[in-house]
């Protein structure tokens, strides 16, 4: 049984068909191939996270594509590259505010009962969940570096 996320963008593909949007129903077939490979490599029915992880690792990887395009003045190429990073983005949720990040930041260490760098991994694995696809991993951890430094 097909979950939420994933059922929505099977539906956007068959729009996207029918309404003959090249680009997107490309972009669109490029998820549902990037969340069936992860589904025939772990033999299991992915559910909205780990949808929205897949989601998440291939807008990074495009943004990374965007970078080096634009060094190697390769325009076409970006543009394209920012035109599937839109696509993929209407999937994500709501990002979240710095203001949000902090407050959640804050709350998964009084959970977690962290005190120093060591329990970052504790910290961390409060926050994934409530953070996935919604703030860059990278930055949040760092936040939460910081946060367990001071």
């Amino acid at each position: 049984m097909p979950t939420g996320l994933k059922s929505r963008i099977t539906e956007d593909m068959k729009t996207a068909m029918r309404a003959g949007d090249k680009e997107r129903l490309g972009t669109i077939r490029l998820i549902l191939a990037a969340i069936k490979q992860v589904e025939v490599d772990t033999r299991t029915e992915m559910d909205d996270e780990k949808v929205l992880a897949v989601l998440d690792k291939m807008i990074k990887q495009r943004r990374e594509s965007i970078s080096q395009f634009e060094n190697a003045a390769r325009e076409d190429l970006a543009a394209k590259e920012r035109a599937e990073v839109a696509v993929i983005q209407h999937y994500m949720p709501e990002p979240l505010t710095d203001d949000a990040i902090a407050t959640l930041i804050d709350e998964a260490v009084r959970e977690s009962g962290a005190t120093a760098l060591k329990d970052m991994g504790k910290v961390m694995n409060i926050l994934r969940p409530l953070i996935q696809g919604r703030a860059d991993m990278g930055a949040v951890s760092a936040r939460v570096k910081q946060r367990l430094s001071a």
